[in-house]
């Protein structure tokens, strides 16, 4: 993990916490005491808890005990044993959360791959996720995207070509804008996606959660860049597919960021999020 203060002085205020994953731990980092009502935050594809370094404290600051998984098979977390896709995650996040918190029920925001996860983890245990709010996820159509000019890393040494290469990779996908490629940014970005250990997904790339938000019985908001490289020339799509939910809230759309909006954008998607978790008040979960 990079050495950054802010990330530094984050990890200082953290409990860490494992449960069983296969072969090891499903590692779990925790802002915030038991006694509060708990939050729980899946990062994206290729990720770790850093994807929610710039929103972490503003959550803990609105009361929220905040729990941010490496999901299984990414960041310090072991791989999942039984596949390598969304639908594989669930069961062993179940499994851990109930470790940490027995049936309690939770608000849950998922970015990305982890909205994906998200979802189907709340078809398969209803009674866990009280709330739910996606934010640029997958699996909302079965249309193939032109394939995104990439370039490969992993051929390259450690050193300024391939951090080239994962500042290049960070603006076509994630960053709408060359100022929000921070050094902190790249540095985040490389670290996630060297250690990423589930790179044969393929739900992501289907209708998966089209066939899963009509069943949700919990509320549902969505939060979206506007730039966001996957949706900006779709974006009313977003809208016709989250309102299938039955509980669906509204869809908020911040106009300039990218698909990491919780990072580009954090004080808009602070502002948002806190909107969407309101009538899930901190004070009465």
């Amino acid at each position: 993990m990079p050495s950054h203060p802010e990330v530094t002085a984050l990890q200082q205020r953290a409990s860490v916490l494992h449960t069983p994953c296969g072969d090891g731990t499903l590692v779990w980092h925790r802002w915030g005491t038991p006694s509060q009502p708990p939050l729980l935050l899946l990062h994206g594809g290729s990720g770790s808890w850093t994807h929610w370094v710039r929103n972490i404290d503003a959550l803990a600051a609105a009361g929220w005990q905040v729990l941010v998984p490496d999901m299984p098979g990414f960041g310090d977390s072991a791989a999942p044993p039984d596949g390598h896709d969304a639908d594989v995650l669930p069961g062993w996040l179940e499994q851990g959360l109930h470790a940490l918190l027995g049936p309690q029920p939770v608000a849950c925001v998922g970015f990305s791959f982890g909205g994906l996860v998200a979802g189907l983890w709340a078809q398969a245990q209803p009674a866990r996720l009280a709330r739910l709010v996606l934010v640029g996820c997958p699996g909302l159509s079965a249309e193939l995207l032109p394939p995104l000019p990439l370039q490969r890393w992993d051929s390259l040494p450690p050193g300024p070509a391939r951090t080239a290469a994962h500042r290049h990779n960070l603006l076509t996908l994630m960053l709408a804008r060359p100022e929000s490629a921070t050094p902190l940014a790249v540095a985040l970005h490389a670290a996630n996606v060297e250690r990423d250990r589930l790179r044969r997904r393929r739900l992501m790339l289907t209708d998966a959660l089209c066939l899963v938000l009509p069943t949700l019985r919990c509320p549902l908001h969505g939060i979206w860049g506007g730039q966001d490289v996957l949706y900006r020339h779709r974006l009313p799509l977003v809208q016709q597919v989250l309102s299938t939910a039955p509980g669906f809230g509204g869809l908020q759309v911040l106009p300039d960021a990218g698909h990491w909006v919780q990072f580009e954008a954090a004080d808009a998607f602070n502002a948002a999020l806190a909107g969407a978790l309101s009538t899930y008040s901190a004070q009465a979960p």
